[in-house]
């Protein structure tokens, strides 16, 4: 199958080129993308930790499978140092905790704290089996970036804020949510990583509903739609 790979700003200048037409096999996967660009251009391949991958508009793991015609895009780490490179991201892909602490990675950070919020086997002593998300995307972006605006006006030592957050069924073990925040110093960090999920908790339009053995429940409301056998 055919895709279409892009290079920006480091990458492009190290490979000499901005896009890169490979053939991949059927099932390839963005890490299978990743391999094959490196082959022809091996000046890429020390960057490998820190590159954030995506396909159309969203971020994306490396085990993301492609279909032809797809266009994969490979970015070095963001410049960091401002809301404008922070990243603010709802999707229905697994979480990469590997590519969101990338993303806040920054030379004048001292401390970067990173919380992932992953699904439980249990609530309330009862059994779940898988949980669900929805959102109203526009607007949780949107608040998502309002909550990172605020970090840096209360902590201006926050250099880098970045938060994602799945929709859709989520099994046992799953990632959630991540947030990262990058600072000057490990207070900062710490403090605007607890702020940010505590105010995404509060205020973007994110909305779980916990499937147990015996009934399933909205998260947050009281009354209970149970589907009991």
């Amino acid at each position: 199958m055919k895709v279409h790979v892009r290079l920006f700003a480091r990458f492009r200048e190290a490979a000499g080129r901005d896009r890169v037409e490979l053939e991949l096999p059927e099932g390839g996967t963005v890490e299978a993308a990743w391999t094959a660009v490196v082959e022809r251009y091996p000046v890429l391949s020390p960057y490998r930790p820190h590159t954030l991958f995506a396909v159309g508009n969203d971020y994306v793991n490396p085990e993301h499978p492609l279909r032809t015609g797809d266009e994969v895009c490979l970015f070095p780490p963001v410049s960091g140092g401002s809301a404008g490179t922070d990243l603010y991201r709802l999707t229905s892909d697994p979480l990469s905790e590997a590519a969101v602490t990338a993303a806040v990675a920054n030379p004048e950070a001292g401390g970067l704290v990173v919380f992932s919020g992953v699904v439980r086997n249990e609530t309330g002593g009862r059994r779940v089996k898988f949980l669900e998300y929805e959102a109203h995307a526009p607007m949780a972006e949107a608040k998502m970036r309002e909550i990172g605006e605020a970090a840096h006006a209360r902590w201006p030592g926050v250099r880098t804020v970045a938060m994602v957050h799945r929709a859709g069924r989520l099994e046992i073990g799953e990632t959630s949510v991540i947030i990262a925040v990058s600072a000057a110093h490990r207070a900062a960090a710490f403090e605007a990583c607890r702020y940010a999920i505590d105010r995404l908790k509060e205020t973007v339009p994110i909305w779980k509903k916990e499937y147990f053995e015996d009934g399933e429940v909205w998260v947050g409301l009281q009354s209970e739609c149970d589907h009991r056998h």
